[in-house]
């Protein structure tokens, strides 16, 4: 009996009837500063079973001792979503637990590994927020943090993107960052191509555009490469106007922004000989001019035509002024 009340007195009050942890239960708060009284024995192996139990309890924690997670995986998300979610903890409370690791650096204080929108809600509302504590690696950290959000399916396709390629920025394997975002390696190098091919300031003014693929996504990269399409990119997203609109409507309008113009066709003219034989077709536009001569109308002419084309071309470049030459093309 000792020995039982010994054990009743180290894991703290006992729960009241019919209570689970996390109902009425005792709430354990991760305290380093503690000394662990003897490692070996009966006693050290309670001490331990304590020390997890208070690594893996909800607890309630000021919202202002929990730093941001060492990588984002989050764009800038709506306001109209961070109201709603005020709201419904408001309401109801925080349903959800956020996760937290002890700071790894700073003493007394917590990392969060997800739940940065919740934490975020309860902060405006002065309220404590409910968190699991777990001590956890750098890369149990953001396994957990990746694996959550694709669970919940939360991540729009670009913040996974930016978060793959933030995570192999900061030297993590590719098999750390698929185990994260539970993709294989041809969907990891999707996502990571299309963060980098995409300069950042466009992802970032663009927002997640929750909606947007990653088949759309990877053409809007694609589209930025032809010339002067970045910059007439980063002048629409620079309008006043444009943060304004919802993400999806932002990625819509830089996507159709950037689009190939296809010039508009001519039809070909017909064009007559004086003797009234319909000799040629003539196509005239901004790029090409096109002559199809019809060879059983004028086969000889279009043989005198070709035989003699380079002496007309070398004539014009006689006569022609300097300045209206056409400068030689550098493939």
């Amino acid at each position: 009996m000792a020995r039982k009340n010994l054990l009743l007195g180290l894991t703290g009050p006992q729960l009241p009837a019919g209570k689970s942890a996390g109902e009425g239960a005792p709430q354990f708060l991760h305290a380093p500063h503690l000394g662990v009284m003897g490692t070996r024995g009966a006693i050290g192996a309670v001490t331990r079973s304590i020390e997890q139990l208070k690594a893996h309890s909800v607890v309630d924690l000021a919202p202002d001792l929990i730093d941001a997670s060492f990588v984002s995986d989050r764009l800038k998300g709506s306001e109209e979503h961070h109201r709603a979610l005020v709201e419904s903890i408001r309401t109801h409370g925080q349903q959800v637990p956020v996760l937290v690791r002890p700071h790894p650096e700073k003493e007394g204080r917590y990392q969060i590994a997800y739940g940065r929108r919740r934490l975020l809600a309860v902060t405006e509302l002065g309220r404590l927020i409910r968190a699991i504590v777990k001590p956890l690696s750098d890369e149990q950290l953001v396994v957990a943090q990746g694996q959550e959000n694709s669970a919940r399916k939360d991540l729009s396709f670009i913040e996974k993107a930016l978060f793959a390629a933030r995570l192999e920025q900061s030297g993590y394997s590719r098999e750390t960052i698929m185990a994260a975002l539970s993709v294989d390696k041809t969907g990891l190098s999707r996502l990571i191509t299309a963060a980098v091919k995409i300069p950042q300031d466009i992802i970032e003014a663009i927002g997640p555009a929750p909606a947007i693929g990653r088949d759309r996504w990877i053409d809007l990269s694609t589209r930025l490469e032809r010339p002067g399409a970045l910059a007439k990119a980063r002048a629409l997203v620079g309008a006043e106007a444009f943060e304004t609109l919802d993400s999806d409507v932002r990625f819509n309008r830089v996507f159709a922004a950037v689009a190939l113009k296809i010039a508009k066709t001519t039809r070909p003219t017909l064009w007559k000989a004086d003797d009234g034989a319909k000799v040629a077709r003539i196509k005239d536009d901004e790029q090409t001019l096109a002559l199809t001569i019809d060879k059983k109308v004028a086969g000889e002419f279009a043989a005198y035509l070709l035989q003699t084309l380079p002496d007309i071309y070398a004539a014009f470049k006689r006569n022609a002024p300097r300045h209206s030459q056409p400068e030689p093309r550098k493939d």
